[in-house]
Parts: C-alpha cells; sequence; structure tokens
C-alpha cells in the first residue's frame, strides 16, 4: 500500500537476513513487485544466490543474535529499533540485569515518553536505552527521577543529548526533565557543531604518530579523532595481536579443535599450515600452554584460560543512610578516578567514571566537600552500590 501511495524508497534486507529485528525480505518483495507498474527489474536467481550464501554466514553469528523467534507487537509499545534490539540484550546481560530484560523495554516505553517521544536514530535510540538500563539497575521510577534529581549521576550519553551534542530534536526538550540532568550546565540551542574546538591537523596530526605509532597514517588520526576511545581499545589490540582479520570467522569465534588442520594466508604468496596438537591443563595463574605445528615445526604457547573462574574479593558496599559514601550506579569498570585522597570538590564536580558496554556514567560530588577516601583503583569490575569515594 506504501508503494501504491507513492513512496519514494523501501528499505530492505537480503532474503536470509531480513524480517525479526531486520528490514522486510528483499528478495520477497522483488517477486511481489512483479508485473506491477512500479517494478524495478532484478535477477531474482542472483538475490537468492546471494541471500544463500550469507545464510551460511550467519550460522557463525547466531550467539551475537537477539534470540527473537519471531515478530514481536510489542515493538508497538516500546518503540525499540532493530538494530538497538539485537545490541540491548547482550549489553544488559553485562551489566547484570539479564534477568531484568523485560522491565528495561518497559523502562524504555517509559523514557522515550520522558524524553518527548523522539525519533530513534542510532545515537538517539541509545540515550533512550542508556537511560532505561540505568533506572532498572538503579531501581528508579519517572517519579523518582524528577524528586531526587539533584542526586543522581546520569549517564554520559544522556547528559550530551540534552545538552544538544546530538542535535535538537523535535519540538525541543522536555525543559524541566533538561533542567535535572545538566543541572548546571547550559545547553546548546544551535548546531553541535559549532562548539567543537578548531583542529591542527599538521600539528595534532604529529602528536597523534608520536602517541601512536609512526606507521599510522591520515584514516587512522581521522577514525581517532571521531571514535578516541574506540580507537584506542583497537591499536592497542592491534599491536599486541596483529592483523587478526586474516584469520578465518569460525576459527577466531570458536577456536580450532584438537588434531584440526587449517591454512591462513596472512600476505599475498604468505600461507601458514597450522595443526592444534593439544592443550595442557591449568596453572596456578589460570594458564594453558596450547601445543601447535606451524609449517610443521612444533611451538607452543602460553595462553589465559578465561573460562577458569577466579575468585575475586568482594568490594565494600556503600552504606545507603551515609550520603557521603559514594559508589558505583552499575556494574562495569572503574575506568577512571578523577579525584585525589584530601582534593576539596564543589557540588556536581566529576569523581570517577564507570564504563560498561559502550554505556559511560560519570558520577559527581553530591554536595561541596573534601574526599576523604578513596576505596577502590582505577581499572577494578565493581558491581552496583560498591563503595568508591567517601567524602568529608
Amino acid at each position: 500500500m506504501a508503494i501504491d501511495a507513492g513512496v519514494n524508497v523501501v528499505d530492505c534486507a537480503l532474503g536470509s537476513l531480513s524480517g525479526l529485528t531486520s528490514q522486510p525480505n528483499f528478495n520477497a518483495i522483488v517477486e511481489m513487485m512483479r508485473f506491477h507498474e512500479r517494478e524495478n527489474q532484478y535477477d531474482i536467481k542472483l538475490l537468492n544466490q546471494f541471500s544463500n550464501y550469507w545464510e551460511a554466514v550467519r550460522e557463525y553469528y547466531y550467539p551475537f543474535e537477539s534470540g527473537l523467534k519471531a515478530s514481536a507487537a510489542e515493538v508497538f509499545s516500546h518503540e525499540i529499533p532493530g538494530g538497538q534490539y539485537s545490541n540491548l540484550k547482550p549489553q544488559a546481560i553485562a551489566l547484570g540485569l539479564g534477568d531484568k530484560f523485560e522491565q528495561i523495554k518497559e523502562m524504555y516505553a517509559t523514557v522515550n515518553d520522558m524524553f518527548g517521544d523522539i525519533v530513534k536514530v542510532t545515537p538517539s535510540s541509545k540515550v533512550v536505552g542508556d537511560m532505561a538500563q540505568f533506572m532498572v539497575a538503579n531501581g528508579l521510577s519517572e517519579a523518582d527521577v524528577f524528586e531526587k534529581g539533584d542526586q543522581i549521576s546520569f549517564p554520559e550519553s544522556v547528559q550530551q543529548f540534552f545538552m544538544g551534542e546530538i542535535g535538537q530534536p523535535e519540538g525541543g526538550f522536555p525543559p524541566a526533565l533538561q533542567r535535572i540532568v545538566l543541572k548546571d550546565r547550559q545547553p546548546f540551542h544551535d548546531r553541535p557543531n559549532k562548539h567543537l574546538p578548531p583542529i591542527d591537523f599538521d600539528k595534532d596530526f604529529a602528536a597523534f604518530k608520536a602517541q601512536f605509532g609512526e606507521d599510522l597514517d591520515m584514516c587512522d588520526f581521522l577514525s581517532y579523532q571521531f571514535y578516541p576511545k574506540v580507537f584506542e581499545a583497537y591499536i592497542k589490540f592491534h599491536r599486541e595481536y596483529g592483523d587478526v582479520s586474516a584469520v578465518p570467522t569460525p576459527l577466531f569465534l570458536y577456536g580450532m579443535k584438537m588434531g584440526q588442520d587449517t591454512t591462513i594466508e596472512i600476505a599475498k604468496g604468505k600461507t601458514l599450515l597450522i595443526r592444534l596438537l593439544s592443550i595442557g591443563p591449568v596453572d596456578e595463574k589460570g594458564n594453558r600452554t596450547v601445543f601447535f605445528k606451524l609449517n610443521g615445526q612444533t611451538r607452543n604457547v602460553e595462553v589465559r584460560d578465561k573460562a577458569i573462574k577466579v575468585e575475586r574479593k568482594e568490594n565494600k558496599k556503600t552504606d545507603k543512610d551515609n550520603a557521603k559514601q559514594i559508589g558505583a550506579p552499575l556494574q562495569g569498570m572503574l575506568s577512571k578516578l578523577l579525584v585525589k585522597n584530601g582534593d576539596a570538590v564543589k557540588k556536581n564536580q566529576q569523581l570517577f567514571i564507570i564504563e560498561a558496554m559502550k554505556m559511560e556514567t560519570i558520577i559527581t560530588a553530591p554536595f561541596d566537600g573534601a574526599v576523604g577516601h578513596i576505596e577502590l583503583a582505577g581499572g577494578t569490575l565493581v558491581n552496583t552500590n560498591d563503595l568508591v569515594v567517601e567524602l568529608k
């Protein structure tokens, strides 16, 4: 009916990748449009061949899918975009909220209404998802946000949204909620790129290469400028392990079986022949020695077995009746401490940062005071309500 009404573009996905959280079936729409006055002719035989190829490839990635087995009408209630839905579930699991996914979906609809029923594309839908998970993790209701907002450190993406850093929504921001989230910060009222600091490409590119390596080029530099944290994680991995794109997908995701042979072409005309021989027992550090043949020669390497459960000392929890104790609002990594013992702090001054699955939360001081005690060091894995900083 949309086509008959004159729609210009229909967004589709190849047959084997369509439906559920994806777009409608491209192959089916091509067949549906046959003999229609607005038909665009495609070679359906070739499309079906492409679909069959990607059906085989998709098998490798099933562990990363959303888990949906059929279409879900509840999308008309929560309005979670398909691309985000498939990310939201593993993100919830990583935050320790896997058993509360139904609550997160309900909260997503609540947050969407709180934010003004915004247009949800990749950055804006992430903001709604971050806030929904944050509220579920901390047991917050919509009323709590409005009543206790001056004491809440909202996720960084939520603060950026209300600052106007991803643009101005149709109809503007809900003013009361914007004041609560931003506290004493003044939002943008124009295009966010007007507030970006200028780049001296010659000077900054030289500093970039000095920090990360002289072998990097301008494309790497631009990647860093757009996504600094993602690039830093990528280049660290690349320096340690090399170009893993040469490793076939099944081997990269699932590893080799005992006695299995494989070939990996690491450059044109340079192919490695590898056979997995044996894997040794776990040592006291949680490592295993892996024996393999590389082009006929026996080699071995020590590998950390991440499946081995390592006992970890439980962190001290905050006393909910003690407003001076500042804890982690959700499960994740205490990525950075922004204060030291004895530092004087002002209300809303940043204290530390918690990172979890692309969600960053900056925790701020609820009142003027000083840092009396720092319980945990940067780089520590934390659970919800673990004590991090105590003020005085």
